[in-house]
């Protein structure tokens, strides 16, 4: 094992002495993976597989980011909706009754999404005749995007090396033998979709496949036929391939209907390409559908007159691209958890292990799915990144858009991803489509709207199969409104004036122009959306009276101020559409304000209601605490603190993804504390075979999320999470080490962004900063705050004192340059 593991040195900051090894960046076992949740991630944005490391059986899942069921979003399939938005208006703001209100929402819903599918599943089988395997090794190295596989049978040693290449489109497989001629295996894929094996030649397999018209969603089973494959109008349904060749140096491939045959070789190279007819949100993948079988015989083709090494090294360049744009070290006087497999790593972590050298490898694994799981061009990440083996998945692995699709993209900007952000533009840019459509065809209102569910189809209507979907979760109309907020991040973080005037700009402005005609006066003046939820949640309005379908609730009032002031924002930045600016700065100040509640906390309802479930996983509520900007200890203190009375109440208790929220919640609070004990609990070891699933979330061995079952926004979540400690930037200035935990005494980071802008490199010690180096990418004035003084070297710049809010130096920078700071 130790052969395969070479030294790499970081440099660390000024004064702090540190150095971490290659392995800090593997995951890496002594054991084949048993399920699902244990085989290892790969992927390039298109193509996603999990690797098992099985010796006599290796299986490889495989993914491609375009397979879902379906076809276009239908149209016109509630003609009846908007009659009943005003007799629900009446219920609520008329009568208090919720509950009639709920059953009218019913009546207003529409289809379900469609699902994400799996590919295949690759096996290679190698018969040892029973042989007992020694020195098994597996690993996945996250620098380089290498899953590796050893093991020594009767002497020989055996490899394999597995990566997908975004340059060459292509999942790549060498398999070594240590002795001359000991390769012999047979390599074939079968798929749980429709599918044929079709000849191709002496050393090729290709088989076709067609995806369902439609899947039913897992938890809804209301048909006697949830997975329908024909569709008389030849539209919904796509096609795939998958074409596999294998390249032997020596010995013999032979191709019949059960796969390849490889015998007595010693080095192999296997590459599989797909594609799927996938032709857009709007083009039927059947009957306009793009021609699979030339894209993936081109791409299997071109990388086919390539060698391992060549493909191996463009891969390495295109992924360190991304991954060495940032690096993060903690200070770890320990050696003894680091020495151990990442399974046994993460179990000791779980029983109380001080372990930072773990907590960074989670970090940068967070950074690692999404390099592989989003890259421009292709889909965005949905509920499960890239990799799913379910025919009908957990919660269809779809968009969720409540929570769960923005919360996979948080780290993109701060961990300086930038451009794997623009996956999730193109998303929204096709909702706002098919939601200019649903705003009209079920409330009979200009601009557009999403509401909880979408998918690769950008469905956007109120989802529910015509009644049966729970309001509380199908009927809120907040999606697309969220989603607008990506758009003004990436210019803030990026200060792409030309993106914010010819793609956020209008897609923003359709979304706010939806909420001047959704929202209404209630009988004090304010202006409210009416019906309205707080997604997933319940109240008691009464004694024993519970309800979910409400007004005004504070997430969606929190919503549309962000909308409101993001294009406020952007208008006053591209100096245009004054009027509408203006209109809508007027209804701000009319918006239903926050309220807090008798327990001092920040209130949930409309009015000061009960929770049915106190320690509910979603604190929708506090979206103005984060990912928004209303609510902070610097600017709201109030507010602030009846936020943090809401975490006390709620408690830290929750699913993966609800303690990834939270620890950005702990740590826009600037407690970095309370932050990093949800980072522990998020790290909880959690197996599938193992864990009681009603204990909540946690980590799986792989080191995905666990909801459970697997979520992969939990590992975004938490990524950003640790990036919000250690910088934030929403309030105009950039806050260095805002929610710093005792525990990380000394460390360096280096590449995050800051919004306005900014390339952050920093050092610290003794809990403080030492210095800091501040790269200007579009100049302008900078604001800092630190915990102590600083000064800016050169122009000798001191900070002054900020009241009980630390410390601020503000100097004016030129694009391009660098500034450094250093502690007083």
């Amino acid at each position: 094992m130790l052969k395969r593991i070479c030294s790499l040195l970081l440099l660390a900051g000024p004064g702090i002495g540190m150095a971490v090894s290659a392995q800090d960046l593997r995951l890496w076992y002594k054991q084949e993976a048993k399920t699902w949740t244990e085989a290892l991630p790969i992927g390039n944005g298109r193509l996603g597989a999990m690797v098992f490391g099985k010796v006599n059986e290796e299986l490889i899942q495989l993914n491609e980011s375009s397979l879902w069921s379906g076809g276009p979003v239908k149209t016109n399939v509630n003609p009846d909706a908007p009659a009943y938005l005003p007799q629900i208006r009446e219920a609520l703001l008329k009568d208090a009754d919720y509950n009639k209100a709920a059953g009218l929402a019913r009546k207003m819903q529409g289809l379900y999404t469609e699902s994400y599918l799996p590919m295949g599943d690759l096996s290679i089988r190698q018969d040892f005749k029973g042989a007992v395997p020694t020195a098994y090794y597996r690993d996945l190295d996250i620098h380089d995007a290498v899953a590796t596989t050893t093991f020594t049978i009767d002497g020989t040693e055996f490899t394999r090396e597995v990566f997908v290449s975004a340059p060459d489109q292509v999942i790549v497989i060498r398999l070594l033998s240590g002795k001359a001629g000991g390769l012999n295996f047979t390599a074939g894929i079968k798929s749980a979709l429709h599918y044929r094996v079709v000849p191709a030649g002496a050393d090729e397999w290709v088989i076709k496949g067609k995806a369902p018209a439609h899947v039913d969603p897992s938890y809804y089973n209301e048909n006697k036929e949830p997975i329908i494959y024909t569709d008389s109008n030849s539209c919904d349904g796509m096609r795939f391939e998958m074409r596999m060749r294998a390249l032997a140096k020596d010995g013999t491939v032979l191709a019949d209907s059960s796969g390849l045959h490889v015998s007595n070789a010693t080095e192999v190279l296997l590459l599989l390409s797909a594609a799927t007819s996938f032709n857009g949100f709007d083009k039927c993948p059947d009957k306009e559908g793009k021609d699979e079988d030339q894209l993936a015989r081109s791409y299997l083709d071109k990388a086919g007159a390539k060698s391992w090494e060549s493909l191996l090294e463009a891969h390495r360049i295109d992924f360190h691209h991304y991954f060495d744009r940032v690096s993060f070290i903690l200070k770890d006087t320990t050696k003894g958890p680091r020495a151990l497999p990442s399974d046994e790593r993460l179990k000791a972590y779980s029983r109380g292990a001080y372990d930072p050298g773990l907590e960074t490898l989670y970090f940068q694994f967070g950074r690692y799915l999404l390099i592989s799981s989003s890259r421009p061009g292709g889909q965005a990440v949905n509920l499960q990144g890239l990799w799913n083996k379910e025919l009908r998945a957990p919660w269809s692995s779809n968009y969720t858009i409540n929570i769960n699709t923005q919360m996979n993209y948080w780290p993109a900007e701060v961990t300086n991803l930038s451009e794997l952000h623009e996956p999730l533009f193109d998303l929204i840019g096709d909702i706002a489509t098919t939601g200019k459509t649903t705003a009209k065809e079920f409330y009979n209102l200009d601009g557009w709207v999403a509401h909880h569910n979408s998918d690769i189809w950008a469905l956007s209507n109120p989802v529910g199969d015509m009644g049966h979907g729970d309001p509380k979760w199908a009927n809120w109309a907040m999606g697309g409104n969220w989603l607008c907020q990506h758009l003004w991040e990436h210019y803030q973080f990026t200060g792409d004036k030309q993106f914010l005037k010819d793609r956020a700009y209008p897609l923003m402005k359709g979304a706010a122009t939806f909420c001047l005609g959704w929202l209404v006066e209630d009988k004090d003046g304010w202006l409210v959306t009416a019906p309205s939820m707080s997604p997933e949640n319940d109240f008691f309005y009464a004694p024993g009276k519970q309800a979910s379908v409400s007004v005004a609730t504070t997430m969606d009032m929190s919503i549309i101020w962000d909308l409101f002031t993001n294009l406020i924002d952007a208008a006053n930045v591209l100096g245009e559409d004054a009027t509408f600016r203006d209109l809508l700065i007027a209804k701000r100040k009319k918006l239903y304000p926050l309220h807090i509640g008798h327990k001092g906390n920040l209130q949930e309802w409309y009015k000061d209601f009960e929770d049915v479930e106190v320690h509910h996983r979603h604190t929708s509520h506090l979206f103005g605490l984060y990912p928004g900007r209303q609510i902070a200890p610097v600017s709201t203190p109030v507010f602030a603190a009846a936020a943090r009375k809401t975490l006390e109440i709620r408690g830290d208790e929750g699913t993966g993804w609800s303690k990834a929220w939270k620890i950005n919640f702990w740590g826009r609070l600037l407690d970095g504390n309370h932050a990093y004990l949800l980072l522990r609990q998020l790290l909880h070891y959690t197996s599938e075979t193992e864990t009681n699933y009603g204990e909540g979330g946690g980590t799986y061995p792989d080191f995905f999320d666990a909801h459970p079952p697997f979520q992969i926004d939990g590992n975004f979540g938490g990524t950003a999470g640790m990036a919000e400690m250690l910088i934030q930037s929403h309030l105009g200035e950039l806050h260095l080490l805002a929610a710093l935990p005792e525990t990380w005494k000394a460390g360096q980071v280096k590449g995050l962004k800051a919004r306005g802008g900014y390339e952050v490199d920093m050092s610290w010690e003794n809990h403080l900063l030492a210095s800091a180096r501040i790269k200007s990418l579009t100049g302008g004035v900078c604001k800092i705050r630190t915990a102590r003084p600083v000064m800016l070297t050169g122009k000798k710049i001191r900070s002054t004192r900020s009241g009980n809010n630390g410390y601020v130096l503000s100097f004016p920078t030129e694009k391009g340059q660098a500034y450094d700071l250093i502690a007083l």
